[in-house]
């Protein structure tokens, strides 16, 4: 628990940093009756953020390769949460709730088997999930028949989402003008300039400034990831689609007019330099073997960035002195997760404590401390 001073109505809130998390906090403070100001180092766009690359897939039981019991239950909490969240917002935002599509050549059926194999563990210890649904050829193609003759066997995880994370930055930034939160663009503040709860200083600030707060965060780290957008008017999948790779599982995400995203590099490195060659022929040459249909795409974009993750992977609260929250370490799973942080932070600002943090293995730590 954070022992705090409640959050008294209307209180003036500065955020820092207007990312995904950012923007969710301004909105859902701003509805509640709050003066809220955002400063941001970057643009409206969110072109410098982590958000703005992401493929925004909210795959919970397919990310669960990589994530804890506790990230799989924030993802499936937040499944449920964006409907409701999407509707709130002065635009409309593509959002598709059509589950995740998992398929494989011969050659890799042994780390289809190890992924299956993982996706039961993680059903057993988050019985919530949907279960998984083997496929074989027939039932494939029925189920994606833009994929008929292509695989002889696949795995289809129901219930699984996906939205674009541009219209949502978009739409979470007209808003936020709409109920009148001061935003500041080209803004680069740190929590030192500010004494919350002083005279003439914001009653609370929140800092999400993900890479931006690695002075506050010393373990904090970058973790690189490339991504190709496509437009592919050839091809018709109606879902997300995983191949599974040697290395790892490479993903197309489908978004509206026949846009694709593809990725699925995850270096350890904090390079913002282009693209490599080598990172460039996997992704592509993956949507080939997916659908011949994408040799005749477009190449619209080829972009790389950076997300904030601390030393376990883990999203993290904390509140290092009164009145001040920060939250970072959401990895590669902003989308997934960022409602529940969403109202794991709204109830800690309401209440003093979240009643949902125990079942997202969310530690909530004062201090210097990161969150185990």
């Amino acid at each position: 628990m954070l022992a705090h001073p409640s959050l008294r109505s209307p209180s003036f809130i500065t955020i820092l940093g207007a990312g995904l998390m950012g923007r969710l906090l301004a909105v859902a403070l701003a509805r509640q009756g709050h003066k809220v100001e955002v400063h941001e180092a970057g643009s409206r766009d969110g072109a410098t953020s982590a958000a703005h690359v992401a493929a925004a897939m909210v795959a919970p039981l397919a990310e669960s390769i990589v994530a804890e019991p506790g990230v799989v239950r924030m993802g499936q909490h937040s499944l449920a949460r964006w409907p409701g969240l999407l509707a709130q917002l002065v635009q409309p935002v593509y959002f598709q709730h059509n589950g995740t599509l998992i398929v494989w050549h011969r050659q890799d059926a042994p780390e289809a088997a190890r992924l299956r194999q993982k996706f039961e563990q993680t059903q057993g210890a988050v019985p919530q999930l949907p279960h998984m649904q083997p496929l074989d050829a027939a039932a494939l193609a029925e189920r994606e028949p833009a994929l008929a003759g292509r695989f002889s066997q696949g795995l289809y995880l129901p219930g699984e989402g996906q939205l674009d994370n541009r219209q949502l930055l978009d739409a979470l930034a007209a808003t936020m003008d709409a109920l009148g939160v001061a935003t500041h663009w080209h803004s680069a503040r740190a929590p030192q300039d500010f004494a919350p709860g002083a005279a003439g200083q914001p009653d609370w600030l929140l800092d999400c400034r993900g890479l931006g707060a690695r002075e506050q965060w010393q373990d904090l780290r970058g973790v690189r990831g490339e991504v190709v957008r496509l437009h592919a008017p050839d091809v018709t999948l109606q879902r997300p689609t995983r191949l599974v790779h040697p290395r790892y599982s490479i993903y197309l995400a489908p978004k509206e007019d026949h846009r694709f995203v593809i990725g699925a590099t995850e270096i350890e490195s904090e390079d913002l330099s282009p693209a490599s060659v080598r990172s460039t022929l996997e992704l592509l040459s993956a949507a080939y073997a997916v659908h011949p249909g994408f040799a005749e795409a477009r190449i619209t974009e080829l972009t790389t960035q950076c997300r904030p993750t601390l030393p376990d992977n883990l999203p993290a609260i904390r509140m290092p002195r009164e009145r001040v929250l920060q939250v970072n370490g959401l990895y590669r799973h902003g989308f997934m997760i960022a409602p529940a942080m969403l109202d794991v932070v709204m109830q800690l600002l309401g209440e003093g404590q979240s009643a949902l943090a125990p079942d997202f293995e969310l530690a909530l730590q004062g201090g210097a401390a990161t969150a185990a």
